[in-house]
């Protein structure tokens, strides 16, 4: 029996998903941390990781993740305020967003939190901040764009010619203008590219991080010395949702770097990376009760109670971002062919509209009511996600850790049932 066969079996067969908890998040607390420490083990010494915040925001997540030695790279003033409550230092936080006000920026550099700049109206506005906060330990940088073309999602490229992220490097005499504006700004330290997500190509992403090296390296030779001391090659690491296979590895990108930019690896830069989904995915899963089955068209359709509220990028893409899924016995035993018979389903959510549908025309075993259906690879993006937080009833989330043979659940983030949002509801005629 797999780890998550159980898994799935000690959530059920322990009550922690019923009738009234008809669908759960869970991650595995120790798989996290051995990701963490594969991407650690990757990569030499002067490189630092920052997890995205944004794909799993749920603060004992982040409280586990700070422990295993990861900082937290925030895109949002929310994501930041869930950074800190999760315990992590104002300088183990790097703020992101290409969208920060003018109160996102003064918080920044007041506390010492690091920031890339997005573009020239928002440089105007921390030119006048470090009038204010000279002493700043913010260490300050550009998010460059070194349009250079996109991946197989467009929604997830960011480094085409027109992407909304960053400094077009390429456009005119884009280039020039920045070495400049580092030579007249000494607390301009950093370069940042984010030029990969699910989707791109190890080449692709490296071709982004060659970019912004040799960027830095021209900025130095023009101002006469090390002027700028980090570079922050984004995340974006692809992720293998069809199998279990961890593919690529953080040792195969680091491979690739080495090979395309090896002057990362000679200590002369710090070097800062932002995964997300790559250390999150495969360490979450959902697990959902089937309330209802029925035919039709000769398609054998399973309602659940995970759909667009929670798997919601699957809902939308569902070409982009499939999902594979697991049907299990009430008992908690994984349903195989043997058991019953395989047949074309798709696997349904609860949500109002037909494209609610976490799978269409698989082939699984036969799935009847009150079976469950774990949905793997869930673990970013997915039941940490905002959208979630205006579904009835909210998804209640787990943490799993220990020993296959001794596992521990711990509730993380509790679910309200529909009685109890019923309880809190005012009504008025």
């Amino acid at each position: 029996m797999t780890r998550k066969q159980k898994i799935i079996q000690c959530a059920i067969n322990t009550n922690i998903i019923d009738d009234n908890l008809t669908a759960i998040g869970i991650m595995d607390l120790d798989r996290l941390k051995q990701t963490v420490k594969d991407a650690y083990d990757a990569f030499p010494e002067n490189f630092y990781h920052t997890f995205a915040v944004k794909a799993n925001a749920l603060v004992s997540v982040l409280k586990s993740l700070r422990e295993y030695g990861m900082g937290a790279e925030v895109a949002s003033p929310g994501e930041l305020l869930i950074a800190l409550k999760a315990g992590y230092s104002h300088d183990s936080i790097i703020f992101d967003s290409p969208a920060k006000t003018m109160a996102d920026l003064r918080t920044c550099i007041k506390y010492g939190i690091s920031l890339n700049i997005d573009n020239l109206q928002e440089l105007a506005r921390i030119d006048a901040l470090m009038l204010e906060f000279p002493e700043t330990k913010s260490v300050i940088g550009f998010r460059v764009n070194p349009q250079i073309g996109s991946g197989k999602i467009s929604s997830t490229s960011t480094a085409t010619a027109t992407s909304k992220f960053g400094y077009a490097l390429a456009d005119g005499n884009n280039k020039q203008k920045l070495i400049e504006i580092y030579k007249a700004r000494p607390w301009l330290k950093s370069i940042h590219t984010h030029t990969g997500s699910q989707g791109c190509e190890l080449t692709l992403m490296a071709s982004g991080v060659y970019s912004i090296t040799a960027l830095a390296e021209e900025i130095n030779s023009y101002i006469g010395h090390q002027q700028v001391v980090r570079l922050d090659i984004g995340g974006g690491l692809p992720v293998n949702f069809i199998s279990e296979e961890v593919s690529p590895t953080f040792k195969e990108y680091a491979d690739v770097l080495s090979e395309k930019v090896p002057l990362l690896f000679t200590n002369k830069y710090q070097v800062k990376t932002e995964f997300g989904r790559a250390i999150a995915a495969k360490n979450g899963v959902i697990v959902t009760r089937v309330e209802y089955t029925k035919n039709s068209g000769g398609r054998h359709i399973a309602t659940t109670h995970a759909g667009a509220q929670i798997l919601t990028r699957t809902a939308f893409l569902p070409k982009s971002w499939p999902l594979r899924v697991t049907g299990f016995l009430p008992c908690g035993e994984e349903k195989t062919s043997i058991q019953s018979e395989v047949i074309p389903t798709d696997v349904a959510g609860p949500c109002c509209f037909a494209g609610d549908l976490i799978c269409v025309d698989q082939q699984l075993p036969k799935l009847e009511a009150n079976d469950y259906v774990m949905v793997h690879d869930t673990g970013g993006y997915y039941f940490s996600n905002h959208f979630d937080y205006n579904s009835l009833p909210r998804i209640g989330v787990y943490a799993v850790s220990g020993d296959d043979d001794a596992l521990i659940i711990k509730c993380i983030r509790k679910a309200d049932t529909v009685e109890d949002v019923l309880a809190k509801m005012e009504y008025r005629e």
